[in-house]
Parts: C-alpha cells; structure tokens; sequence
C-alpha cells in the first residue's frame, strides 16, 4: 500500500517538515524569532499541502481495502504529529 504516492508523500512530507524545524533548531536555536522566516514558511505549506493527499488516500483507499488503508493513515498521523510536536513544545 505504501508504494502509492499518496501513501507516502504525507509521510515523506511529513519527514521533510520536521527535517526543517530540527535544522532550524541546529542553525539558529530555539529561541524565538522577530519575525517568521522561510523555514517557518516552508513547514506550513507542507503540513498544509499534505491534508489533501490524505483526504484523496482516505476517500480512495479506505473503502476499497480498509485493512491496508487504516494502518497507513495511522502512519500519516502519526507522521504529522511528530513534525508538529518540537513546534507546539517550543510554544514557536
């Protein structure tokens, strides 16, 4: 199931975003910033681009074989929420 795009993009964009927000961390800290830069700019139009992919997956998948698709919008949750989860700790 996970060889379909849009399986997988949620996840690898997912993985990008928070891939963003942990360099962000390493380059510049984790204290807060005058104004929003471009790594906060390209986290939101991930996790932003990612919710019409996971609509498409849920409305295409989920009725034709739940038991495949449920596991893999588990995965694209729980993806989600690890790439939210250093900006809602950070209060950013």
């Amino acid at each position: 199931m996970l060889k379909h795009p849009s399986a997988f993009l949620p996840v690898a964009m997912s993985l990008a975003a928070l891939g963003t927000v942990l360099i962000f961390i390493a380059l510049h800290g984790t204290a807060p910033q005058a104004d929003e830069g471009a790594a906060a700019h390209i986290w939101q139009l991930l996790m932003a681009a990612q919710a019409p992919i996971v609509l498409f997956f849920a409305i295409k998948w989920v009725p034709e074989s739940p038991r495949h698709a449920v596991p893999v919008l588990a995965l694209q949750i729980a993806a989600a929420l690890a790439a939210m989860a250093p900006v809602f700790l950070l209060r950013w």
